[in-house]
């Protein structure tokens, strides 16, 4: 029997116990109208059945400590278990969210100087549970500023046709109308389709450096004088801040408000819907308004914001820049070395993460077939069909951590699938073959999805 094959009501056997305690002769009487009608169907299990079944289902998730992520920095990057634990030392586990503590202080406050320094911007505020959180703050303090100065006209955002699907979502919320800048052929921002965008109603341009694909905009200075010249302000998705780290800054590209995603950059694991922070950094001009914002009940989410001052201090500034240097190299070196079986939409020179646009040889072979193969070989697939400027997109982000081995063997079976989409297409189409779970019906498991048990 493979416990993961069952539910746990599955594994009942009327009789069956994992526990013994004496009979508690406790008589509490409650009203009839919270009272079951019929007894609560809990499965009948022995320990033995509770411990194999929920040690069978750990085992069938993917995770960054059993084997490799590409995708990583976006969703599970491999983080110092050193930065947990301390994060969990009692003195901050235990710590009440509203408890005014001069040692909680002090956290907060080196961290706003570390990532000041680190960023360019002036003060953070730490309230924002996520990025896309911090993206609602940000553009509420982009539009506080305005109004502030009297300036109520201004309901125009720009936003890329490559930019992250939060943005134009925050905007909205935000009370923003959208407007989409395109991209060139060599996928970054096309200033003179920028130009006519500009005028006395934008309240600002959002945008990602380095890009969806990995590409950094290098007319951003360009991008900041035309925005800033007709009064409007540059805002920072620090998303894809991993590759800058130590090297370039968002407050030196003329960026005025930014988030930053502790859970990705600074040290929290975040894969499966995984405890985020994203703290909004402002320049000097806007500081006076973070105390008028507030979209959070507590100071921010604490666990997160302590490891990452624990990751920062303990790569110390030398170290915090080759993380960023490192991204960028094993991202590069993938590329290059599967250049010859994928396509290559954009050759340039990537940051911590690029894009393929399918097989350079399909021979009918999709996207999904490669990420469904891959499963198969032990790799969690990369996020496909994203950035949606591609039809067959795939992007791959091997972060900093990953050795040159486990790089060159994911590099191997990736030229392997390649081979096989030539060979055997119809092994990629069935795929995967070695996982508990088949190949799912996405669309039905989308539209109409079973998420609790009933009995019958």
């Amino acid at each position: 029997m493979k416990y993961y094959d069952k539910l746990i009501f599955e594994l009942s056997e009327s009789g069956r116990c994992a526990f013994s305690l004496r009979e508690a002769k406790v008589e509490v009487e409650l009203p009839d109208n919270l009272k079951r009608q019929s007894p609560l169907p809990l499965p009948e299990v022995s320990e033995v059945d509770v411990v194999r079944h929920y040690t069978n289902l750990s085992q069938m998730n993917f995770g960054v400590d059993t084997g490799f992520y590409p995708l990583g920095s976006c969703t599970m990057k491999y983080n110092p278990k050193i930065d947990e634990e301390i994060s969990q030392l009692p003195e901050f586990r235990d710590a009440h969210p509203l408890m005014h503590s001069e040692g909680l202080e002090e956290i907060y406050s080196q961290l706003d100087k570390a990532l000041a320094a680190i960023t360019g911007m002036s003060h953070f505020t730490f309230q924002p549970c996520a990025g896309a959180h911090g993206e609602l703050t940000g553009l509420m303090l982009m539009r506080a500023y305005h109004e502030s100065r009297g300036d109520f006209g201004r309901k125009r955002i720009i936003v890329p046709d490559s930019a992250h699907g939060t943005n134009p979502a925050s905007a909205a919320i935000c009370g923003l109308d959208v407007v989409v800048v395109k991209s060139k052929e060599n996928g970054l921002v096309d200033i003179e389709s920028l130009k006519p965008l500009l005028g006395e109603d934008l309240a600002g341009i959002m945008l990602t450096n380095p890009n969806t694909l990995g590409l950094f905009e290098k007319d951003i200075k360009q991008i900041a004088s035309l925005v800033h010249g007709c009064g409007g302000l540059l805002y920072y998705d620090g998303a894809n801040m991993n590759p800058l780290l130590g090297v370039v800054r968002p407050g030196d590209m003329g960026f005025d408000i930014m988030h930053l995603n502790l859970h990705k950059t600074f040290s929290t694991p975040h894969g499966g819907g995984g405890p985020g922070s994203g703290p909004v950094g402002v320049c000097e001009k806007l500081v006076p308004l973070l105390g008028i914002i507030r979209t959070s009940a507590f100071h921010g989410n604490t666990g997160v914001i302590i490891k990452a001052l624990a990751y920062i201090l303990s790569l110390g500034k030398q170290h915090i820049a080759l993380a960023g240097k490192y991204a960028s190299l094993n991202a590069n070196y993938i590329k290059e070395s599967l250049r010859d079986s994928y396509k290559l939409p954009i050759d340039s020179v990537c940051k911590h993460e690029f894009v393929f646009d399918g097989l350079l040889e399909p021979n009918g072979v999709s996207t999904l077939d490669v990420a469904k193969r891959l499963l198969d070989y032990g790799y969690h697939a990369p996020t496909i069909y994203f950035p949606m400027l591609f039809h067959q997109s795939i992007m791959i982000e091997p972060t900093e951590t990953e050795s040159k081995q486990t790089l060159d063997e994911f590099i191997a079976v990736m030229k392997k699938i390649a081979q096989e989409a030539v060979e055997d297409p119809e092994l990629l189409h069935s795929a995967p073959h070695n996982t508990p779970v088949g190949r799912p019906d996405e669309t039905a498991a989308a539209r109409q999805p079973i998420l609790r048990w009933r009995p019958e």
